[in-house]
């Protein structure tokens, strides 16, 4: 029943108070301790001394995320604030709100320019549907790693410790993932390779699990769930990553628009595959769409997650 609660509540505050920016945020401390470890152990590209790096950060992370655990007793209210700091649930809208609202009033240069502080390709040129097609797909791409992945590691921390387990299991996933941000192997080549294969392996399964509920959720949300079934299933690999076209694609397959296809990066472009390539071209309205397909799968998610710890705990 604790389980239940303490996600509940954090998931909540996450969707009323959005990321706690005025408080102190335990991603601040990871990258703090990335920067530290980084700047012992860097010293050419190797895979070992990033591999070092991977070692000593999640030992910080998880040890400090359990002495504070362990001094306060593992408070119900530190849980909640722990689980609802790592959700990033209402981010992934607030983050991309100034990009819709730019285009709803037909600022397109301003759309451009927003956008262009949430995603890492190149924005100068992109038109309206280009830029929908940027927004979508950075949401359903991170609500893998931002949100379903936490719900499910905060489930299998339970299951594991139902006491701490919960925070510790998630934070040492936040810790993974923030590495591979900052160090991933695009930006540091060998010595980032560690950070990346790890956040890849960590995200195998719920990235697996985050599409079926997104179809699921379809459902609720005007979506065609047999369409949405059939692009996942053929699309889902279409990555040159493990994890990213299962949200992707899922999302294409709900919300009936062509999603992928290749992007500029620093002035060179990068092909590609199409996922849905049958949808329509994306618009504005399907971004509030697809914040509502997000809004649900991820009380899907908890509600799943909820009832699965119940009925092992009856």
């Amino acid at each position: 029943m604790k389980f239940a609660i303490v996600l509940t509540l954090a998931v909540i505050l996450d969707e009323i108070l959005g990321d706690p920016r005025n408080f102190p945020h335990p991603v601040r401390l990871i990258g703090l301790a990335i920067n530290f470890w980084h700047k012992i152990f860097f010293r050419h590209d190797s895979f070992i001394h990033g591999l070092a790096v991977v070692i000593m950060t999640l030992l910080t992370a998880g040890l400090f995320v359990y002495a504070v655990l362990h001094v306060t007793e593992c408070s119900i209210i530190l849980q909640v604030y722990l689980l609802y700091s790592a959700v990033a649930w209402r981010d992934l809208k607030d983050e991309t709100l100034p990009v819709l609202l730019s285009l709803m009033t037909h600022n397109i240069d301003e759309a451009r320019k927003s956008l262009s502080f949430v995603v890492s390709r190149d924005t100068q040129t992109l038109n309206e549907a280009e830029i929908s097609r940027a927004v979508i797909e950075t949401v359903a791409e991170n609500s893998v790693d931002g949100v379903m992945s936490v719900i499910f590691f905060a489930a299998l921390g339970h299951f594991v410790n139902d006491r701490c387990g919960m925070c510790l299991a998630v934070w040492l996933f936040k810790s993974a993932s923030t590495l591979d941000s900052m160090l991933g192997y695009e930006s540091f080549g060998r010595f980032g390779t560690p950070s990346a294969r790890l956040d890849d392996i960590l995200n195998f399964i719920p990235a697996r699990i985050a599409g079926v509920i997104i179809i699921m959720a379809g459902a609720f949300t005007g979506g065609n769930v047999r369409e949405a079934l059939r692009v996942f299933l053929s699309d889902r690999l279409k990555h040159k990553s493990p994890n990213s076209a299962h949200g992707e694609s899922a999302f294409a397959g709900v919300l009936g628009v062509r999603l992928g296809g290749g992007a500029f990066y620093g002035g060179e472009f990068e092909p590609g595959e199409t996922l849905n390539g049958g949808g329509n071209v994306p618009g504005v309205c399907d971004i509030v769409r697809a914040w509502r397909v997000l809004d649900v799968s991820c009380w899907l998610a908890v509600i799943v997650s909820v009832v699965i710890a119940l009925m092992i705990e009856a």
